[in-house]
């Protein structure tokens, strides 16, 4: 950075007149005080003396403007890396340093030039000649257009640290309001947090998440010099995240814990209601057994005992629940509900399968003809769609066609003698009702992506 020019003081000039006068003879003495006419103290030389040195100190005045322009732009200069610094260690980043402190060097040349041409002449002297006047302005001037073409250097330089400059102010305007708004979620959590102890519920597990962030905070407050620009922004940002996220579960606690007592009382009525329809189960197995072939029941022969166990378990579950609920223990109650109404549905649709089974052979032993022409109206309408537009049909689409109607047939053929597999029947006939569809899809998808 360029350094203050400062000159070692001369002696005034009246002192130095009147320490002149002491060894003057008397008559040169008495005509001493006309030079003094007018309150000058220099000699007079002539014109041109005065007219160089008028010249020098104007180039003098001149470079003493370049140099404190030249020193003032440094100054910004270095605000600006400096704000870049702090908050990119990009590589751009680094090459910005490394261009400043070459800029810097070449300022220092030109600066030192400057600060020797002001110290090697003293445009002050009285007896100063018009030919050291000259040689001074010559100097000067040099000194002064070198501090410009430096200034113009470093102009070019900073222009050119535009984005990096702009990205580094964004991110620095950034960083106030970042850290406010963390510092306000933390409040606000800690306030909700208050109110719902407040009213009777511990919430021990927010709290302790609450509890986790206070070293975050500690770090905000020791500031961005300390922990890095991107850090404390990034910091601040989850600070925000995770507080906002305690004050939410803590303004809802208060529904959450009402949910699972609604939830508590639902789920067992519900197990009380299965425990009644799983006794039905066995009712329904006996007569499957009485009026249709092994075949049509057998795999429901376990539904009976998987349906008491599960209840079992899911009151076991409920009852674990409840405590976890007297406890506050809110994660593992809700955990619990959740393994409960698994339970509870698996029971209910094994229990469900037993009662739709019996009703589905009933309607296929007393009227199978509308099974069989249910699926091959499917057929027929798959058949149509294939032909539309088409002499022949493709045969990827006409094969597994032909395949389901010939499976349609074997299926009908099951039904004949003294003891039908109905159930075989039913699977078969919707088997194929879902290879039709398939072939449909196909249809439909590949004339779409034609249009």
């Amino acid at each position: 950075m360029p350094r203050a020019h400062r000159r070692v003081p001369r002696t005034p000039g009246p002192l130095r007149d009147t320490l002149t006068l002491v060894g003057l003879p008397l008559l040169a003495a008495l005509a001493l005080p006309a030079a003094f006419a007018g309150g000058g103290t220099r000699r007079w030389f002539g014109g041109r003396a005065e007219s160089q040195r008028a010249e020098a100190q104007a180039a003098k005045d001149a470079a003493a403007a370049a140099f404190y322009e030249l020193d003032t732009a440094q100054r910004d200069l270095r605000i600006s890396i400096e704000t870049i610094t702090a908050v990119d260690d990009s590589p751009a980043a680094r090459r910005a340093v490394d261009g400043f402190d070459a800029l810097g060097r070449r300022i220092d040349e030109a600066s030192h030039r400057y600060i020797d041409a002001v110290d090697a002449h003293d445009l002050d002297r009285d007896d100063l000649e018009a030919s050291a006047a000259s040689r001074a302005r010559g100097e000067l001037t040099a000194a002064k257009e070198e501090l410009g073409r430096v200034k113009q250097e470093l102009d070019r330089f900073a222009d050119g640290l535009g984005p990096l400059l702009g990205k580094a102010e964004t991110q620095l305007a950034r960083l106030a309001p970042a850290v406010e708004r963390a510092r306000q979620a933390l409040l606000a959590a800690s306030q909700a947090l208050d109110a719902v102890r407040a009213s009777g519920l511990r919430a021990d597990d927010l709290a302790a998440r609450l509890a986790a962030l206070s070293p975050e905070l500690t770090k905000l407050n020791q500031g961005a010099g300390r922990h890095g620009v991107p850090q404390t922004l990034e910091r601040a940002e989850r600070v925000t995240r995770e507080a906002e996220a305690v004050r939410v579960e803590a303004e809802r606690l208060p529904e959450r814990a009402a949910e699972i007592d609604h939830r508590l009382v639902s789920l067992r009525t519900r197990a009380q209601a299965l425990t009644t329809r799983s006794e039905q189960v066995e009712p329904v197995l006996s007569e499957l057994r009485r009026r249709f072939t092994a075949a049509c029941w057998q795999d429901l022969q376990h539904v009976p005992g998987i349906a008491t166990e599960n209840v079992r378990r899911a009151e076991a579950k409920l009852a674990e629940a409840r405590s976890a609920r007297d406890e506050q223990r809110w994660p593992d109650a809700m955990s619990l509900l959740s393994t409960v109404r698994a339970l509870l549905n698996t029971t209910d649709e094994a229990v469900s399968a037993a009662g739709d089974r019996l009703h589905r052979l009933n309607a296929v032993q007393k009227d199978p003809q509308r099974e069989i022409e249910r699926t091959r109206f499917a057929i027929r309408d798959a058949q149509r769609l294939a032909m539309a537009g088409r002499n022949t049909p493709d045969p990827r689409h006409a094969r597994p066609l032909d395949d389901a109607v010939a499976r349609l047939d074997r299926a009908i053929t099951t039904l004949e003698g003294r003891h039908p597999d109905y159930w075989h029947f039913l699977t078969e006939t919707e088997a194929i009702r879902q290879a039709v569809a398939r072939v449909v899809g196909l249809i439909r998808e590949e004339r779409g992506a034609g249009h």
